[in-house]
């Protein structure tokens, strides 16, 4: 089992903190990971994404051009990782600021609105885990009880009494995630 995914948003979404997430998940899965990162000098605004590869063989490439599965967090990510999903992928993204929508009817794609999830449980900062669990719910290849221990690993230990409430996250993006299907267009 090899799975090849692509985390894309905006700098400041989580991106890189969740792909680093399901990257200690894999370690203490005894899979073998790659992590890496990309991101504009800007940071926090600009564009940043991760790719994240979990296989039970040897990688023997971190740098792809195409993916299992794309998780697409604004437009500009959308218009760049959209055609690199493989045929029978998936592509999962958050709509909120979204105005072109995928159009690939040979990948299954779901939405999560994350950010209005993450806004009604009164914590910005856990949009990036609601996402994780949307995704782990297509996509079950991490053990939930590894992801937490992710979770203690990426986050600085003053932070560790948020960890409830990033697993809480985690499972109303599981609850949360729904099909997208694809409008034909008519042509006259």
């Amino acid at each position: 089992m090899t799975e090849e995914i692509i985390i894309a948003g905006f700098g400041g979404q989580g991106v890189l903190s969740m792909g680093k997430i399901l990257a200690y998940s894999g370690i203490m899965q005894d899979e073998e990971v790659s992590w890496m990162p990309s991101y504009g000098p800007e940071m926090r605004g600009g564009t940043a994404n991760v790719t994240v590869i979990l296989s039970d063989e040897r990688i023997s490439s971190p740098y792809l051009k195409v993916y299992d599965t794309a998780i697409i967090l604004n437009q500009q990510s959308m218009d760049k990782f959209e055609e690199s999903v493989k045929p029978g992928g998936v592509l999962i993204y958050e709509p909120n600021g979204i105005h072109h929508h995928p159009t690939r009817t040979d990948i299954d794609i779901y939405q999560i609105e994350a950010n209005r999830i993450a806004t009604e449980m009164g914590n910005k900062k856990i949009f990036n885990m609601v996402v994780l669990g949307a995704y782990l719910k297509i996509k079950p290849i991490v053990k939930l009880e590894n992801v937490i221990e992710g979770l203690k690993k990426s986050l600085p230990e003053r932070y560790h009494h948020l960890i409830p409430l990033n697993e809480e996250a985690i499972a109303k993006g599981t609850q949360s995630i729904v099909s997208y299907k694809v409008e034909k267009q008519v042509l006259s």
